[in-house]
């Protein structure tokens, strides 16, 4: 049989999601997927999708006991630990042993005093957990997952790898708001998300897009969260999104960028308190609120009524409006990037960014947009424009693994 194989698992908790991974780790240290999956629909109907094939009618039976219709993230990620100790130990022969060696996790804020992942300790959780209220739809959720964890296997290295640490680098005017300095000093700045998609598209384009990876480029992660992000030789200048992560885009539920003095009026003329605000904020406006449909794309494109074209309409000015933005930060652009789940499979959303960009140089090949890229404009485009698939999860076990290689020497 011999020693069972080193692995590290990767989960990535999301505000209705729990995506797992189990890397195995190669005698040179790099990563290699083995098998993963997701938990889909939590809080409403958990799914769970496995991605070797699909859920066994078992594993499917097991999930359902076991979570139920209305499971919350711990429960979901209480059944998967003990999925998974049955398909580490490889039992009935289903592939090799593996021992797991560390669990990698996401964790969305960071605040401003970790830049890199850590190694998770009580210290470190009770500091996340204060700021629960500056990411509240993902971050009690990232927690929850290391807290599950450390319950099962309290001897198990984990690693917390941070959204906003990709964009720590910033600039002073680029984190400010405008507003007094003790603020700032207290830690009300600028800070970024989705930072490990942006680390992992840095990372892809010396490959994937050679001509643009030591240039300007603007990365568009676009999914249920949206932002946007400016890349100079892969270094992140400047996000779409600041304090919180509803900043900038409007997204599947969170409003975007939006006049203070709209939350004012709700407080003083609606009397809405601070939950109904967050409540507000987060959970009813975006696509959702500006259709009056859903939050999801697919079900806006399918649509014939007007709140859906003028949710998709809005959704794609705005990011043409931030994609104008970003390019003077970047004193010009040569590449545009389109990744996560609208941006690498809406054809018509790429479509009508590049149609709104075309006056920076941006000139669209339909046929090669059709077929997904990766590069989706006309040879000779001044901008060039791609499809690119971001992979989280695989940042994420890099990140832990080279976290855990410094700690050990």
């Amino acid at each position: 049989m011999g020693d069972p194989l080193p692995a590290i698992l990767v989960l990535n908790a999301g505000s209705s999601s729990v995506k797992f991974s189990v890397f195995d780790v190669a005698g040179d240290g790099a990563p290699a997927p083995a098998f993963g999956g997701q938990i889909e629909g939590i809080g409403l109907a958990p799914k769970l999708a496995l991605g070797d094939g699909g859920a066994s009618a078992e594993d499917a039976e097991s999930f359902a006991a076991a979570v139920g219709s209305d499971g919350d993230h711990a429960a979901a990620i209480d059944w998967l630990l003990g999925w998974l100790d049955g398909r580490l130990a490889a039992r009935d022969g289903d592939g090799p042993a593996r021992r797991l060696d560390a669990v990698g996790h996401r964790v969305v804020h960071g605040g401003p005093d970790f830049a890199a992942p850590m190694l998770v300790d009580a210290a470190l959780l009770e500091r996340l957990e204060a700021l629960v209220p500056l990411a509240p739809l993902h971050q009690p959720h990232n927690l929850a997952g290391i807290e599950a964890v450390a319950r099962r296997a309290p001897a198990l290295p984990q690693v917390a790898c941070f959204d906003t640490a990709f964009h720590r680098g910033h600039s002073e005017l680029a984190e400010r708001f405008a507003i007094p300095d003790w603020l700032y000093r207290e830690g009300v700045r600028r800070y970024g998300f989705h930072g490990l998609s942006y680390d992992s598209i840095a990372g892809q384009l010396p490959q994937r897009a050679p001509e643009i990876a030591r240039g300007r480029v603007i990365v568009a992660h676009l999914g249920n969260g949206a932002s946007l992000c400016a890349l100079d030789d892969g270094r992140s200048l400047d996000s779409t999104m600041s304090f919180t992560a509803l900043d900038g885009l409007p997204m599947g539920t969170r409003c975007g960028a939006i006049d203070p003095g709209v939350g004012l009026y709700l407080m003083a003329e609606k009397g809405y308190d601070r939950a109904a605000l967050e409540d507000f904020y987060y959970r009813q406006c975006g696509l959702k609120g500006l259709s009056g449909i859903s939050s999801d794309l697919r079900d806006l494109e399918a649509s014939e009524r007007p709140g859906a074209k003028l949710a998709i309409d809005y959704f794609v000015q705005r990011i043409c409006r931030e994609i104008g933005a970003l390019t003077a930060v970047l004193g010009g652009l040569d590449g545009l990037v389109f990744t996560a789940g609208i941006g690498e499979n809406a054809t018509e959303i790429r479509a009508a960014v590049c149609a709104g960009c075309a006056w920076l140089g941006v000139a669209l090949d339909a046929a090669a947009n059709r077929a997904g890229g990766p590069r989706i404009t006309l040879p000779g485009a001044a901008v060039s424009a791609w499809v690119i698939a971001t992979d989280e999860e695989r940042t994420i076990a890099l990140r832990s693994l080279e976290t855990l290689g410094e700690a050990r020497r």
